[in-house]
């Protein structure tokens, strides 16, 4: 089976790339609005993509309505936001920030989530994510007038105690249990792993 994308509406497009390209991590989102209500919003097409500087982005779309979606009201405004990572305990929670708040409802108020203030800018991040990632935004790259890539450079890292070596520079797998989109709806567990020997390479005759 094939598709020419163009051949395709943007939103089947989007069915065919959400279906296949799984599973993808989620950036939990704080922004600070300009009464210092503090949004966490949800965005799964997001990842890391460089660590020197370190820089991450996610993607934002308009809401259903047309309407500019709070978290990117909010970072144009500041140039700030904290990407907070998403574990089991939390996933509940994550999942209903998704939904369609106003302005002036923090997400994080209405779901009693605990905040902590960040070290390096004023946005909030919360207290009990697993790895939160204090940004500045590094570039804006708009799509189509209804799609906004975000890039941040993140500035400051915070890890929960338990779930890094610190020596080793290194996460405690068996501790760390972060959820993935999948689509839709439907999310998934990552504690099934697999672990392959060093990869060899191209073997040659002696």
């Amino acid at each position: 089976m094939q598709y020419d994308p163009a051949d395709l509406k943007p939103r089947e497009r989007y069915k065919v790339l959400t279906s296949f390209v799984l599973p993808r991590p989620i950036a939990w989102v704080t922004s600070l609005g300009p009464t210092g209500v503090v949004n966490a919003a949800p965005f799964s097409f997001f990842n890391v993509f460089c660590e020197d500087p370190p820089l991450c982005m996610f993607a934002a779309n308009l809401r259903p309505d047309g309407r500019i979606k709070d978290t990117v009201i909010n970072i144009r405004r500041t140039g700030e936001f904290v990407v907070n990572m998403t574990d089991e305990p939390l996933a509940q929670a994550m999942h209903e920030s998704s939904g369609d708040f106003p302005p002036d409802v923090g997400e994080p108020d209405y779901l009693n989530l605990k905040l902590a203030p960040s070290t390096k800018i004023a946005v909030p991040r919360l207290a009990d994510a697993p790895f939160a990632m204090e940004c500045r935004t590094w570039k804006e790259i708009d799509v189509n007038g209804d799609r906004l890539l975000v890039m941040g450079e993140g500035i400051h890292f915070h890890i929960r105690d338990e779930l890094w070596d610190h020596a080793a520079m290194r996460v405690h797998m068996e501790r760390y249990h972060p959820i993935g989109r999948m689509f839709a709806d439907r999310y998934c567990r990552t504690d099934d792993r697999v672990v392959f020997p060093p990869a060899e390479g191209a073997k040659t005759a002696v």
